[in-house]
């Protein structure tokens, strides 16, 4: 130990020759000694080898050098020698210097190289300009020394070149790391950023550039975006003068600039938070004419990234991006032009024909244009074609193709007064095209919900296409579909519920069918279709499946008193005793099944109607009301109906909707319900009593029309609240003293 500090001590000696030689020995003495190293930390050893660095003897430097190496290999070393005042900054300058022979450079970038680890020397380093270690570490470190690198890269002032640099080497680590769980790390994501985008005026493109990538990637991760700091005052990234800068900033740059800064709009629209404050500060700066003039951009990328934003901002400006379209001359054919070209998928065409299907459902005027110019035809054509591609040649081929179904089912609001609309669903056989749909496997289910909207619209219009699906065999592949979806999670997607109730309203079509049509009863028969209505009234949360089940198992109800027969008697009944035959429905009198003759009394359909009658939502109630009011339909033993009901507690919940009188509809079939329980006695017995319902009758007997005038009549006079003049009439001829005048 004494011999070692004798060497340091030669070190202040001015003898070149002693120096150099105190310093090789020293380096020997050291070398692979960790014991000697930790020697050498006590004093002010290292502060004198540090001092020789500038020694003007090169020989001496170079000593110097080779000894501060060896000594930098150990952990503690690199801590002594970072905390000695300007040892980082004269290692640095040494890396860059021209005067220094090559091995001293070299040593002097691998002892900066063994200090970076240290936290106190990055930051150092950094200060000296040699950024790369804070920047490794503000990656890679914990999130302590993150947050703690990043707090120190936003105090040091960088020039423009640096920071591009910054930009160019570490921003999507930096963006990696904003997407980060732990919240320190992502704090110092956000510090960083924060720093290298803030730049003067006179900033040359290219940064700016960068700057826009930074942003567009920071969009489009899953942060609070109201806790990104973008300016001095407290502005965040959604602040409504930082959104008004970049749209005015939009349209005063190149088209790279330009692209940016959408993929910036589209990443904050894509967020629910942040949407609103970019849809506001589009609305209150009339942004949204210029946005959509990129639909005509020359560079494709520009023009896609311009249609998902116009898409992602339709639900909530769809009637002024409507107006831009229809007053700017040629953007909706261009925009037509993208959707029909006759080319493989593409993903300017999916977005294209998503941003026109959001446009069609919020302008009648533009279905009712493309149905004058023809566009639908070429939209069919599009279909067909697309539709026979390998929907895994391309990742666009599934929304494209959604996209255009989804443009074509707009086809139905103009059925009601569009003769024309009719007519091209039959020249270009759109039931058929429907039915090759249902085959389609592996795509996203909104086209069959496009698909089944469409369809079930036209078979409502037109029973020939109802016809035509019968005899196509289509039928049986949607009841295939119902039961499939039916046993899905509604949760899973959000096209599952619509497609259900697509489909729902195309089979129920089947049922209008029964009257006139053996093939559609047998088809009924075969498939349980009864049953499977009956199931899908339990599918909570979806009322319109449930209502068109409800209506679906009136119409199939309504046939049971036709269907069901009673059993073949033997030959030798005749001539035997009379035999009192059992089993028969009590409302039918014949032989009765849910399945063979669709009888509501067979499985579980009443308590599972009945339960629907206080639904909140009326449709849904009358829909049951009318399913349970075949029971007591002419034709069938209406006693035996109302034992029904009241077995499976029907009455009062039928006497509450005659009360409540929520609609019209409700209300008439209530009434004609009512008059028929009240035709047993015993029930006219117990509600006679009952002022309310008197009361809801007399008011339809008075206020109802003719039909619901004549039924409240009848039942009042059930109750004896309107006499019955023509019981009355008979009891009079028969007394003794008017026997005279017959």
């Amino acid at each position: 130990m004494q011999r070692e500090q004798q060497k340091t001590g030669m070190l202040k000696i001015s003898n070149c020759r002693v120096r150099c030689r105190a310093l090789e020995t020293l380096r020997i003495v050291v070398e692979d000694d960790e014991d000697n190293k930790e020697i050498m930390v006590g004093g002010d050893n290292v502060n004198t080898i540090v001092k020789l660095l500038s020694d003007e003897q090169p020989k001496v430097r170079e000593e110097a050098i080779s000894l501060l190496f060896e000594l930098s290999k150990s952990e503690a070393m690199c801590e002594k020698i970072g905390s000695v005042n300007g040892a980082i900054l004269m290692l640095v300058g040494m890396t860059s210097s021209k005067s220094e022979n090559v091995s001293t450079v070299e040593k002097a970038d691998k002892i900066l190289g063994n200090l970076e680890n240290n936290e106190n020397n990055a930051r150092q380093m950094a200060e000296n300009g040699r950024l790369q270690p804070l920047l490794t570490l503000l990656i890679e470190g914990s999130p302590e020394i993150k947050v703690s690198m990043a707090s120190y890269l936003a105090e040091l002032a960088l020039s423009d070149d640096v920071k591009i640099f910054v930009a160019r080497s570490m921003g999507s680590s930096l963006i990696d790391l904003l997407k980060s769980d732990n919240m320190q790390s992502r704090v110092a994501s956000l510090i960083a950023l924060n720093q290298i985008s803030s730049c003067s005026k006179q900033l040359p493109m290219q940064f700016k550039e960068i700057s826009a990538t930074i942003l567009a990637n920071i969009a489009s991760s899953d942060c609070d975006f109201d806790s990104i700091p973008v300016g001095p005052n407290h502005q965040t990234l959604v602040s409504e003068d930082i959104l008004h800068n970049y749209l005015h900033l939009i349209n005063n740059t190149g088209p790279t600039m330009e692209c940016k800064l959408l993929h910036v709009l589209v990443g904050l629209t894509s967020s629910p938070i942040a949407k609103a404050g970019v849809v506001s500060a589009i609305k209150s700066s009339g942004a949204i004419n210029s946005l959509v003039t990129f639909i005509e951009a020359p560079q494709q990328d520009l023009r896609i990234t311009s249609i998902k934003l116009l898409q992602n901002l339709s639900p909530n400006m769809g009637q002024e991006l409507a107006t831009s379209l229809r007053t700017t001359p040629g953007l909706l054919s261009s925009l037509i032009k993208v959707v029909v070209e006759n080319i493989t998928c593409t993903e300017e065409q999916a977005a294209a024909v998503g941003l026109l299907a959001d446009l069609l459902e919020r302008d009648i005027g533009f279905t009712r244009q493309m149905l004058e110019e023809g566009v639908f035809e070429m939209v069919i054509s599009r279909i067909r074609m697309v539709h026979q591609e390998d929907p895994r040649g391309s990742r666009f081929v599934a929304p494209y193709l959604e996209g255009l179904v989804r443009v074509l089912s707009m086809l139905t609001f103009m059925l009601p007064d569009e003769l024309k609309v009719v007519s091209l669903c039959r020249d270009h056989d759109l039931v058929g095209l429907f039915v090759d749909l249902l085959q389609v496997n592996g795509l996203d289910n909104v086209q069959m919900v496009s698909a089944f909207g469409l369809l079930a619209d036209l078979l409502e219009k037109d029973i020939g296409f109802t016809r035509q699906m019968l005899e196509e065999g289509a039928f049986e592949m949607v009841i295939t579909r119902i039961r499939m979806v039916h046993q899905e999670d509604p949760r899973g997607s959000r096209f599952v519920t619509p497609y259900l109730e697509g489909l729902t309203r195309v089979l129920s079509r089947l049922t209008f069918m029964l009257p006139d049509e053996p093939k559609a009863v047998s088809l009924c028969r075969e498939h349980d279709v009864a049953g499977l209505f009956v199931d899908l009234l339990q599918v909570n949360g979806i009322d319109n499946v449930q209502m068109v089940s409800a209506f679906a198992l009136e119409n199939l109800s309504r046939q049971s008193k036709i269907l069901s027969k009673l059993p073949e008697m033997p030959i030798f009944h005749y001539f035997s005793k009379q035999t009192v035959v059992t089993g028969l429905c009590q409302v039918h009198r014949g032989v009765c099944s849910q399945r063979d003759t669709f009888c509501l009394l067979e499985g579980s359909a009443l308590p599972k109607l009945v339960a629907l009658l206080d639904h909140t939502n009326e449709k849904v109630t009358e829909a049951s009301l009318a399913a349970l009011s075949t029971l007591l339909d002419d034709g069938v033993n209406i006693e035996g109906g109302v034992a029904v009901l009241r077995e499976v507690e029907g009455i009062k919940p039928i006497m509450d909707i005659l009360l409540e009188k929520q609609t019209d509809n409700l209300w008439r079939r209530a009434v004609w319900v009512v008059e028929r329980l009240l035709r047993i006695e015993d029930i006219a017995y117990d509600v006679s009593g009952d002022l309310n319902v008197s009361t809801a009758l007399v008011h339809a007997f008075q206020h109802g029309d003719y039909q619901t005038r004549q039924t409240a009549e009848r039942a009042l006079k059930h109750v004896d609240k309107i006499p019955n003049f023509s019981s009355l009439f008979l009891h009079l001829l028969n007394t003794p003293n008017l026997q005279g005048y017959r």
